[in-house]
């Protein structure tokens, strides 16, 4: 007789989205292994799922519980009441995921039938959902920033209005009146502002700064690793995140498929471990495919402010600015250098620059998205709002957004601008430069490995604004350079070299 393959039914699941995804089993349990055993043999200890969607944390909890509680709570039935009754608690994030959790948990969407697997009084259990409003102030929810336009009418259509209550409340303690001594989840990870996709914000952080509120033992959860360099939203968490020393163990996985199969997360994944009562460095795991790095090591090195991936990265960066040379970044242009991004009043719609693809007296060049197809444009001057003095210098520009934010696979291509030209918000402007020569060494230097190496310590999205160049160092660009001599001037070991060029992929 054949062994039948029985998979898990919680395995097999389909994602909602990108922004709320079932969390596969195997990666609950590599994050609970981050918890002391004992904690599963103590009939008084406490968990709390913030973020309930399939109800996978807290089944894979009580069969830990099941297991580690049989000496002291012999009888099983007993024993199975007490952790579902006094032990396991969940927020679910919708009315559906409510449901599902219930049933994996209880073995029934409803465990106040003669179905579940311990007797409740209500039909929730301690799985809760509650379909609030958002609280509006001026067009946004004072909460979580979301959209009137967007979840204004939500509610009163009877469609979710994905209003979290976990983080709808300056009292997240008095929604189960308790305290816990572990919280554990994977939170929903944006919401869209009413702009595209690309715009939605980030929600997932809040999740982790009210769970810290509540100050558990022990906080273990799973997050998009972008809040590592910060963005939208998340530069005042990721410094209070890289100054908390409770911070334990982090493991980063660059591609999040490794973590979610088939789901496509910007910048990869991290789950971690907070531990309320034991500051100290952190166990910094990056996994990249089947290669793991280790290290153990604060989370901010002296001089920066943005958590470097690799250990090895550290060192590369620290012989770099050794040699104190200005960043590259400053020849960079901020976004949008020539005031093209004009938006309709009280709208995301942006009002298009009228230009023509026929020159004519009084005009530049335009280069907007698209000319590469269908011919470079021409705007008259007075439709430039800033940037004047670079309209007629020789300078670079790059695209504003490239790649995907995988070193492995993403390419840069500025291309030469001569003076009489412009563009939309589309591009950024590099330069300028004394002479054509210079800037086409710059170009030359962009392409090296060694440059979209330092890049990559800030760019983790498709997303390439100015300051994902402020670790590039600044060169002589009256000569090309090539990486032997970039890496002979930093004086890089055989082994720096060799991670770099594992990373990077060459330019044809």
């Amino acid at each position: 007789m054949n062994d039948q393959h029985n998979p898990d039914v919680l395995s097999c699941l389909a994602n909602l989205s990108n922004d709320e995804v079932f969390t596969p089993p195997k990666v609950v349990n590599d994050m609970l292994d981050l918890l002391p055993p004992e904690l599963f043999r103590d009939s008084k200890t406490t968990f709390l799922d913030i973020g309930c969607k399939s109800g996978v944390f807290l089944r894979e909890i009580a069969k830990r519980l099941i297991t580690g509680l049989a000496d002291e709570l012999p009888d099983l039935q007993q024993r199975v009441d007490h952790i579902l009754h006094h032990q396991l608690y969940g927020i679910a994030t919708t009315e559906l995921t409510s449901l599902v959790s219930r049933r994996t948990l209880y073995c029934s969407k409803y465990p106040n039938c003669r179905y579940s697997a311990s007797r409740f009084d209500t039909p929730e259990g301690n799985i809760r959902f509650r379909n609030i409003p958002h609280d509006f102030v001026n067009g946004r929810c004072k909460w979580c920033g979301a959209s009137e336009d967007q979840f204004g009418d939500a509610k009163r259509n009877g469609l979710e209005t994905h209003a979290y209550e976990f983080i709808h409340t300056t009292h997240p303690e008095e929604i189960f009146n308790m305290k816990f001594d572990v919280i554990v989840g994977n939170p929903p990870y944006q919401l869209s502002d009413g702009g595209n996709a690309a715009s939605a914000m980030p929600i997932y952080h809040k999740f982790v700064e009210r769970a810290k509120k509540l100050m558990p033992r022990f906080l273990v959860m799973v997050i998009p690793s972008r809040w590592f360099t910060g963005g939208r939203g998340l530069d005042e968490f990721r410094e209070q995140m890289l100054h908390d020393s409770r911070l334990r163990v982090i493991h980063d996985y660059l591609d999040a498929s490794e973590c979610f199969p088939g789901v496509e997360i910007k910048g990869g994944v991290c789950y971690f471990k907070w531990m309320r009562d034991s500051p100290g460095d952190c166990e910094v795991n990056v996994h990249d495919g089947d290669a793991v790095e280790t290290s153990i090591r604060p989370l901010l090195e002296p001089g920066l402010e943005m958590f470097i991936r690799h250990h090895k990265q550290v060192k590369i960066l620290q012989k770099v600015q050794a040699l104190g040379e200005k960043s590259f970044g400053s020849i960079v242009s901020a976004n949008d250098p020539y005031g093209f991004d004009v938006r309709e009043e009280g709208s995301y719609k942006r009002i298009k620059a009228s230009y023509s693809l026929a020159p004519s007296k009084g005009a530049v060049k335009f280069y907007y998205n698209g000319w590469r197809k269908n011919g470079i444009g021409y705007v008259d001057r007075s439709q430039i709002r800033k940037g004047e003095a670079l309209v007629d210098a020789i300078r670079l520009m790059v695209p504003r957004v490239w790649g995907a934010g995988d070193p492995h696979a993403d390419i840069v291509n500025p291309f030469l601008v001569l003076p009489g030209a412009c563009s939309t918000e589309t591009y950024l402007t590099i330069g300028p430069f004394a002479d054509q020569k210079s800037a086409e060494n710059a170009r030359q230097y962009m392409a090296t490995m060694f440059f979209r190496f330092m890049v990559f310590y800030v760019k983790n999205t498709q997303q390439a604004m100015q300051k994902v160049y402020q670790f590039v160092p600044m060169q002589d660009f009256s000569k090309p350079w090539t990486d032997a001599e970039l890496y002979a001037k930093y004086k890089l070991t055989k082994e720096e070299i060799a991670f770099i060029e594992s990373m990077i992929k060459p330019m044809e």
